[in-house]
C-alpha cells in the first residue's frame, strides 16, 4: 500500500482505519443509524480482533475521539493495541461535549481542551498523541485560542501534530498562521464532494485530507450504477472502487473507513491494490455534481 509522510515525518499507509463504528447499538427508544456512538461495543472481543487484524493487514492510521462513547472508544484503541507497534500512528480528537446519546456540542475552551487531551493520553496509554484534532471549530471562542491550546501541547511534547477537522480554506489558512496544521478531516467521498476546494488547498500545501464515510453509498453505488460497471471492469467491489477514486483523487487523500466485520475489514484495505485507467477516474468524477467556489 502507498505511504504519506503525515506532518512530514510519520509514514502512514494511505487507507487507514477509523473506529466510530465501534460501539453498542442505539438504546431502546432511539431510532437506529442516529449515530449516537454512545457507549463501547457489546461485543468486546470481535471489536478488539478487527482492530488488531486492521493493524495485521497494514493500516496503521487509527482514528478515534474522545466523543466515541465518552471516552471508551480510546480506551478499545488501548486494549486492543497497547503497546503499540511502532509504526502505528494514532490520531484522536478533541473539542466537542456530549450530553446526552444524540448531541454533538462544540466547546472551544482552551482549558477543556487541554483537559481532554491529558485524559486521551491517558485512556489511549501514551506519552504523546501522534495526531490531535480539533474535532469542531468552536465559534464562540476564537480559533487563535483553540488552535493555542493544541500549539501548546505540542511545545510540551503531549501532541506530535494538529489537526482540524470539518474545516474551510479560509479556516486552514487561519489555523496555519497560528501553528502547522498536519491534516483536515471532512465528509468527503464519491457522492458528497462539498469539499473539493479543501481537498485542492490541502494536496497543494502537503496536508493529510482524511475523508469520513469515505465509501459512496446511495444511488452511486446501485446495482446499475458506473461505480459498478467499473467495479466489474477492474474485478473489484464498488467500495474497493470508491476507495481506490480517493486515492487517485489526491495525493494527500487518507481514507479512514470503519467496519465491525472483519470481512468489510479486508474488503477495505484491499482497495489499495486497485487500479484506475484515466477514463475510469473521469467516468467515476462524473458521478456527483462538484460546487462551485469562489
Amino acid at each position: 500500500m502507498a505511504e504519506f509522510q503525515l506532518g512530514g515525518d510519520l509514514p502512514v499507509n494511505r487507507i487507514g482505519y477509523g473506529t466510530m463504528r465501534l460501539a453498542a447499538a442505539p438504546e431502546p427508544g432511539f431510532e437506529p443509524g442516529m449515530g449516537h456512538i454512545w457507549r463501547a461495543p457489546t461485543d468486546r472481543a470481535a471489536a478488539v480482533a478487527v482492530l488488531r487484524r486492521a493493524v495485521e493487514l497494514g493500516a496503521n492510521l487509527i482514528d478515534t475521539a474522545d466523543s466515541y462513547g465518552l471516552g471508551e472508544n480510546e480506551e478499545l484503541v488501548a486494549e486492543a493495541l497497547h503497546p503499540y507497534r511502532e509504526d502505528v500512528v494514532i490520531a484522536t480528537k478533541i473539542g466537542v461535549l456530549r450530553p446526552s446519546p444524540t448531541e454533538w456540542v462544540p466547546l472551544g475552551h482552551p482549558d477543556y481542551l487541554r483537559q481532554q487531551a491529558e485524559l486521551g493520553l491517558r485512556r489511549l496509554k501514551l506519552d504523546r498523541i501522534d495526531l490531535l484534532q480539533l474535532h469542531r471549530i468552536d465559534p464562540n471562542y476564537p480559533l487563535a485560542d483553540q488552535i493555542g491550546a493544541l500549539a501548546r501541547l505540542v511545545e510540551e511534547g503531549k501532541a506530535r501534530h494538529i489537526g482540524l477537522s470539518e474545516a474551510t480554506v479560509e479556516q486552514l489558512r487561519e489555523a496555519a498562521a497560528i501553528a502547522p496544521i498536519a491534516s483536515v478531516q471532512n465528509l468527503y467521498n464519491l457522492g458528497d464532494r462539498h469539499h473539493e476546494d479543501v481537498v485542492d488547498y490541502a494536496a497543494a500545501h502537503g496536508i493529510a485530507f482524511i475523508p469520513f464515510f469515505p465509501v459512496a453509498g446511495g444511488a452511486h453505488a446501485g446495482p446499475d450504477s458506473p461505480l459498478a460497471e467499473v467495479a466489474a471492469e477492474v474485478g473489484a467491489t464498488p467500495a474497493q472502487v470508491s476507495l481506490a477514486w480517493l486515492l487517485h483523487r489526491s495525493p494527500t487523500l487518507l481514507p479512514i473507513p470503519g467496519t465491525t466485520s472483519l470481512a468489510h475489514l479486508e474488503e477495505n484495505l484491499a482497495a489499495g491494490a486497485v487500479s484506475l485507467t484515466p477514463d475510469q477516474f473521469e467516468r467515476l468524477s462524473a458521478l456527483a455534481e462538484v460546487p462551485a467556489h469562489a
